[in-house]
C-alpha cells in the first residue's frame, strides 16, 4: 500500500521526485553545503537503524559534501538542535503512525524536524532508501553504483506523511541486479538464500540418495513397479524421522532461517506404492501424501516455517487435508505462455483454478513465477506489459510472497528493466506502470530511453499482432514467421540505430544500449544457423557448394565480445557460455558442407513434428544443415512418434550411401531411436527393404548430450524414393524419472544420400 499526505504528494512520489507540500515550504537539510542538523537514533538503537543512518549519512555527503554526525536520542541535550530521528525514538512517538506492518515505514516531517520511522526487519532502511529516491532524487538502477545529484542544497517537504507497507510479505525478483546487496535494500526485496534454511526442490537434500537409495530402495518412490530415486516414498516413517532429524540439525545450525522447504524434486515419478495411492485416492491427487507428510513434519517443529512446492504433479490442493498453519504454499505457474496476463490466457486455466483452490484452503500462499525464456536467456521476450497485471492479480488472490525467476546471475533480455520494475510492482502493484517505466527507461539509458522505449514497445505490439505463443521454453528461431520475423526484425534494428545514435559521445549509456541490442542479434545469430543455405542464413553459394559468408566469423566474434561486457554467463539454463557459443560457431565455420543427392528435395511424412518444434517441418531432412545439441534446430522432432520420412529424388539415380544422425538427450526426454531401416522405391508406392540397424538403448543414467550416426551401404541401383524409418521407444527409460504421460521422442537431422 501506499498513502500520502495530498493526490499531489501521491504524483509526485510515483514521478521519483522530491515534492514541495502544498502546506507551505521545505526543510533545508543542507543549505550552500553546511548542514546543522545531526542524524538521532534510539538509545537502544539495533543494527537495522544504525545501518539506515550511515545509508543515509554517507548519501548526503556525496550530495552536498556536508556530513551529518550521528548521536543517540540520550545524549542529544540541546531541545532545540535540528534533527533527523531515525527509528523508534521518543521524539518520534509525537508522529502518529498506528501499527507500521512488517517492513513497512513512514516517512515525515513537522516544520523543522525528519522522523524515518521503519516496520519490524528492514523497514526502517527501506524508509531511508525511499527518502533517497522519492524526495532526494537519488537512484539505483542496477547493480551498478547508484545515480547521485550533486547539489549544494538538500531539501525535503515540510509537513510531510508517507506511509508506505508491502503488498507481498517476500519478495524476490532473480536478475543479475538482485544479487547486489544494496539493489536489494533499496529496493525492498529479497534473497531467497537469506530467508530460507532450505530451499526449492529440497527432498534429496533431506534424505540424499547416494546415501541412502542402494541399501533403502524402499525409502524412494515405487514407479511402474519399481524404487526409483526420483520422489521420496511419504507413507515410509522412516522417511518421515530421517527428514525430522535432518531438519533439527539445520535449524539449529541455522536458528535465524525464516522458512525451510519441504519439496519434492524436480519432475515426476511420484510415489505409487499401496499406502501411498491410498491416501492419493481419497485426497483425489498425489497433492495428499504431500501434504499430509508436510503437516506431519510441521507439527514437530510449531515455531517454524516451512514452504512447499505445489508443482506439476502438487499443482491441484488435496481434496480432504489444508496446509497447516505453519505451512505455506508455493504455486508454480510454469504451465502458462506469456503473452497475455495470466488473469485471461488460456494457458493459464489450471493455474488459476488451482491458485483459487489453494485460497480457499490457506491463507498462506506464494508464487513462483516465471519471466524469463530458459532455452534462450538472450531471445527477446516481451512479456513486458504482463509483469505489473501478473502480480497485481497475484496480490488480489490472497497471494502473500512471489518469487519471480529471471536468468539468475546472468544477463538476459531486458535484465536490469525486467529487475527495476518487478521490484516496483512487487512492493506496490498500483503503481503507475508509464511513470515506474519511463523513470526507469530514461534514467538508466539517458537521451536514448526514448528509442528503447519505442523498442521494446513494438516488440510487445508486434508480438501481439501476430498471436504468437510467448513460451519459457520457446526459441527465437520457431518465431522467424511472426514476432521475430525478418521484417521485424529490420524495424527493431532501425529503432536501437536510433538509440545507438542518441547515446553517442556517452560511453556508459551506449554501452548499455549495445546490451539492449544483444537479444536481436542473437535472433539474427540462431535464425541464420537455421536458414543456412537460404536467404538470411549464414552460407552462401560458391559454385555447386555452399561456404561460409566471410562476414559471419567476424559478426559472431563481436556478439561474444559483447556477451562477455554485458555480463552475460551462459544463455540458456544449463547452456553454453559465450565462448562455448564461440566455439559451437567455430565448428560450423571448419564444418565442410556436404554435397547430397537429397539436398532440398521433397520429403513426405507420415507423422509431423509437433507445432511446439516445428523445424522447418519435413523439409528439415534435406536443408543441407546438421543438428548441433540443441534439439530444437535443426532438428526434426517427433514426440511419441515413429519416423517415416519419404525423400522423392526427383529422378532415378545411383544411390551408394544413406546416412544420418539421432540425438540423445536424456534431459530433453529424447533418445535414439530403437530400429532404424531404410527402403528403396521406383514408384513410391512398392517399396523394397535395403538395410535394417537396430539401436542399443542406453543401459544407464546417462545425461550427456550426443548425436548417434547412423550409415546405410546400398548396391548403387538407381531409384527415386527413399524411406527411413525410425522406431521410437514405446517407454521411458527406468532411470528417467517422468510424469505418467509423457512419451520418448526422437529426433533426427540431415539425411545425407550420396
Amino acid at each position: 500500500m501506499h498513502r500520502t499526505m495530498t493526490y499531489f504528494l501521491y504524483i509526485m512520489t510515483l514521478l521519483g521526485y522530491g515534492c514541495q507540500s502544498l502546506t507551505g515550504g521545505d526543510i533545508a537539510l543542507v543549505s550552500g553545503g553546511k548542514s546543522n542538523y545531526v542524524i538521532v537514533l534510539p538509545a537502544d538503537a539495533g543494527k537495522n537503524d544504525q545501518h539506515a543512518a550511515e545509508v543515509l549519512k554517507d548519501y548526503v555527503k556525496r550530495m552536498s559534501g556536508a556530513t551529518l554526525n550521528i548521536v543517540k536520542e540520550n545524549s542529544l541535550k540541546d531541545k532545540d538542535q535540528p534533527a533527523i530521528y531515525i527509528g523508534h525514538t521518543d521524539h518520534a512517538a509525537n508522529i502518529n503512525t498506528g501499527k507500521i506492518k512488517p517492513e513497512g515505514f513512514m516517512l515525515a516531517t513537522d516544520a523543522r524536524d525528519v522522523y524515518i520511522i521503519g516496520g519490524s526487519g528492514k523497514g526502517v532502511v527501506y524508509g531511508v532508501y525511499t527518502l533517497l529516491e522519492q524526495y532526494l532524487g537519488c537512484r539505483k538502477y542496477s547493480q551498478a553504483p547508484a545515480t547521485v545529484p550533486v547539489t549544494k542544497d538538500v531539501r525535503v517537504p515540510a509537513q510531510l506523511h508517507d506511509l508506505q507497507e508491502p503488498a507481498f510479505t517476500y519478495r524476490e525478483t532473480y536478475y543479475p541486479a538482485a544479487f547486489d546487496n544494496e539493489y536489494l535494500e533499496w529496493h525492498k526485496l529479497h534473497r531467497f538464500e537469506d530467508l530460507w534454511g532450505l530451499w526449492g526442490h529440497s527432498f534429496f537434500k533431506l534424505v540424499p540418495p547416494r546415501t541412502w537409495f542402494a541399501a533403502h530402495p524402499e525409502y524412494f518412490a515405487l514407479v511402474k513397479g519399481i524404487r526409483q530415486p526420483t520422489q521420496l516414498c511419504l507413507s515410509n516413517e522412516t522417511v518421515f524421522r530421517l527428514v525430522v532429524d535432518s531438519l533439527r540439525k539445520a535449524i539449529a545450525g541455522n536458528p535465524d532461517a525464516m522458512y525451510w522447504s519441504i519439496s519434492q524434486e524436480d519432475g515426476g515419478g511420484y510415489c505409487t506404492c499401496d499406502l501411498c495411492r491410498k491416501v492419493d485416492t481419497e485426497e483425489g491427487g498425489p497433492s495428499g501424501s504431500l501434504i499430509r507428510f508436510v503437516n506431519k513434519v510441521a507439527a514437530q517443529f510449531p515455531e517454524q516455517q516451512f514452504t512447499t512446492l505445489s508443482y506439476l504433479y502438487s499443482s491441484k490442493p488435496p481434496l480432504q487435508t489444508k496446509p497447516a498453519d505453519n505451512v505455506i504454499i508455493m504455486l508454480s505457474s510454469i504451465d502458462a505462455l506469456r503473452q497475455e496476463p495470466l488473469s485471461k490466457t488460456p494457458s493459464a486455466a489450471g493455474f488459476r483454478k488451482n491458485l483459487e483452490a489453494w485460497g480457499a484452503a490457506t491463507s498462506r500462499l506464494f508464487v513462483w513465477d516465471y519471466t524469463t525464456q530458459f532455452t534462450n536467456y538472450l531471445a527477446p521476450f516481451p512479456d513486458y506489459p504482463q509483469l505489473k497485471p501478473n502480480l497485481q492479480y497475484f496480490s488480489d488472490h490472497k497471494v502473500s510472497g512471489v518469487f519471480s525467476q529471471g536468468s539468475g546471475d546472468t544477463h538476459s533480455d531486458m535484465a536490469e528493466f525486467n529487475a527495476y520494475v518487478q521490484a516496483k510492482y512487487l512492493w506496490n502493484p498500483k503503481a503507475d506502470a508509464d511513470k515506474v517505466q519511463d523513470d526507469f527507461l530514461q534514467g538508466y539509458y539517458g537521451k536514448a530511453g526514448k528509442n528503447i522505449r519505442q523498442y521494446i514497445d513494438a516488440l510487445a505490439s508486434t508480438l501481439q499482432q501476430t498471436h504468437a505463443p510467448l513460451d519459457i521454453y520457446g526459441n527465437p528461431v520457431n518465431n522467424h514467421r511472426d514476432y521475430l520475423s525478418p521484417l521485424a526484425i529490420d524495424k527493431y534494428s532501425q529503432l536501437l540505430d536510433k538509440a545507438e545514435a542518441a547515446a553517442e559521445g556517452q560511453p556508459a549509456h551506449l554501452k548499455r544500449v549495445y546490451a539492449a541490442r544483444l537479444p536481436l542479434e542473437y535472433t539474427v545469430l540462431q535464425q541464420a544457423r537455421f536458414s543456412g543455405t537460404e536467404p538470411h542464413g549464414y552460407l552462401e553459394a560458391n559454385g555447386k557448394e555452399y561456404t561460409v559468408n566471410p562476414r559471419w566469423p567476424e559478426r559472431v566474434r563481436k556478439f561474444t565480445a559483447r556477451c562477455k561486457e554485458a555480463g552475460v554467463t551462459a544463455l540458456a539454463e544449463g547452456g553454453v557460455s559465450p565462448d562455448g557459443y564461440q566455439q559451437e560457431w567455430d565448428s560450423l565455420f571448419a564444418r565442410k558442407w556436404i554435397s547430397s543427392l537429397a539436398f532440398r528435395a521433397q520429403v513426405s511424412l507420415v507423422n509431423p513434428p509437433p507445432p511446439e518444434f516445428p523445424g522447418k517441418g519435413a523439409q528439415t531432412l534435406t536443408d543441407g544443415l546438421e543438428g548441433g545439441k540443441d534439439f530444437s534446430l535443426n532438428w526434426l522432432y517427433l514426440y511419441g512418434k515413429d519416423l517415416v520420412a519419404v525423400i522423392d529424388l526427383g529422378a532415378a539415380k545411383p544411390v551408394n550411401t544413406v546416412f544420418m544422425h539421432f540425438l540423445q538427450d536424456a534431459r530433453h526426454y529424447i533418445f535414439n531411436p530403437s530400429r532404424v531401416t531404410v527402403a528403396v522405391s521406383d514408384d513410391g508406392v512398392h517399396f523394397t527393404d535395403a538395410g535394417e540397424q537396430t539401436l542399443t538403448p542406453l543401459q544407464g543414467e546417462d545425461y550427456d548430450v550426443k548425436n548417434t550416426p547412423v550409415s546405410f551401404r546400398l548396391t548403387g541401383k538407381a531409384v527415386r524414393y527413399i524411406r527411413v524409418t525410425g522406431v521410437c521407444p514405446t517407454e521411458m527409460p527406468v532411470w528417467r524419472e517422468a510424469p505418467e504421460t509423457k512419451r520418448p521422442a526422437i529426433c533426427c537431422d540431415e539425411i545425407y544420400v550420396q
